[in-house]
């Protein structure tokens, strides 16, 4: 069966890579992906998926669910295309929309037999706001037996681990004064965002190397003669777990609090993106899944590294069995978030890679669904 589904994955070559082409052509942003959501959707529907549109209220978000009608295990396939401003699919999420919603239709293909289910998700704003969360958290993937897809790199690596992630803005708010006539009637927000640096700095030898704290000064004041009455800084603060990682917020959360103290200013905490959980990779359907993309003809797979960045697929393998590995579709290195990577998402070398990919994570779909894993 294996071989059957090969063949059927070769057979939607030419309409997969279309469609990830007009997504690389027509880049959207997180939320804003309505062209791709329609494209996709449009692709599924056209092979008997049953498609739910603005799934808990996010306008680009799907769902699109095969049932075989005959009992058996609930595989699930990723899609992202949401890209980046200004330099488009820098992330290859055209590549990830178009073979994780190719993975679900080829796989259907053979489901009469087997027996199971199929849902295809929609997940839009991965590099923002990531959909999964709140579908992880609203319960969309209860009684899934297993959820995946693979992201376009520079290597082909095993699927390993991401960060856990919190995107925390402080808003300091404090009072105008003239800043040459009357400095001692105002109280200095901005000096308020330069203190709360300044701690962050000093935290960073304290804390365990996976961690990073990294931000930005979004507001910082009108005028160069007018004393700040408000400053805003938002911050990603990530760790390998997200269990250290509520230990360094804490840490931060204080030094935010002392940074408000030391000038007057008052502060308000939140968050401006939702929080990521860690990536827990699978490990017997990342075997099955290292195996078929060996069968598909890659060897060159190596070994998962310790991830640095954040992703909203911690918070769907923290509820069921998830794999994310990578990828090549280079034979040149490649830096993520380029232009030069968005370029190379439409190679030939891409666009054999991508229905690799799709047809690899067919392959494992198959496997969960024959009970072979899992």
């Amino acid at each position: 069966m294996k071989e059957q589904l090969r063949t059927i994955g070769e057979s939607f070559k030419q309409e997969l890579c279309q469609i990830s082409d007009f997504m690389y052509h027509n880049p959207e942003t997180g939320n804003q992906e309505h062209k791709a959501a329609e494209m996709l959707t449009a692709f599924l529907a056209k092979h008997d998926f049953s498609i739910t549109r603005q799934v808990l209220g996010i306008e680009t978000a799907f769902q699109a669910v095969y049932d075989s009608g005959k009992p058996g295990p609930v595989v699930a396939f990723l899609c992202e295309y949401d890209a980046l401003p200004e330099i488009g699919h820098a992330c290859g999420h055209n590549i990830i929309g178009a073979a994780s919603a190719g993975a679900g239709v080829i796989l259907s293909k053979v489901l009469s037999e087997t027996g199971g289910k199929i849902y295809v998700f929609g997940t839009p704003a991965e590099e923002t706001n990531g959909a999964k969360v709140a579908m992880a958290e609203a319960g969309l993937f209860t009684g899934i037996t297993a959820a995946m897809m693979f992201h376009p790199s520079s290597d082909t690596r095993e699927s390993g681990t991401s960060a856990a992630m919190e995107a925390l803005q402080f808003s300091y708010h404090g009072l105008t004064a003239h800043a040459a006539g009357c400095p001692e009637k105002g109280v200095n927000a901005l000096n308020s965002v330069i203190q709360l640096f300044n701690g962050i700095d000093a935290l960073r030898q304290h804390v365990t190397p996976d961690v990073r704290i990294h931000g930005i000064i979004s507001k910082g004041g009108v005028a160069a003669n007018i004393v700040p009455d408000q400053a805003v800084a938002q911050f990603y603060i990530r760790s390998a777990t997200k269990e250290n990682l509520a230990i360094v917020k804490e840490k931060v959360l204080k030094i935010a609090e002392g940074a408000s103290l030391m000038t007057g200013a008052t502060l308000e905490i939140s968050n401006y993106e939702l929080s990521y959980d860690d990536l827990k990779t699978h490990p017997e359907l990342s075997k099955a899944y290292n195996e078929n993309l060996r069968l598909l003809g890659v060897t060159d797979i190596k070994p998962p590294t310790v991830g640095a960045g954040s992703s909203d697929i911690g918070n769907v393998s923290n509820v069921v069995p998830t794999i994310h590995p990578y990828l090549s579709i280079s034979e040149a290195p490649l830096i993520g978030h380029t232009r030069e990577f968005a370029d190379a998402t439409v190679t030939d070398f891409a666009h054999e890679r991508l229905m690799v990919g799709a047809i690899a994570l067919a392959l494992t779909g198959l496997d969960v669904v024959c009970g072979r894993v899992l």
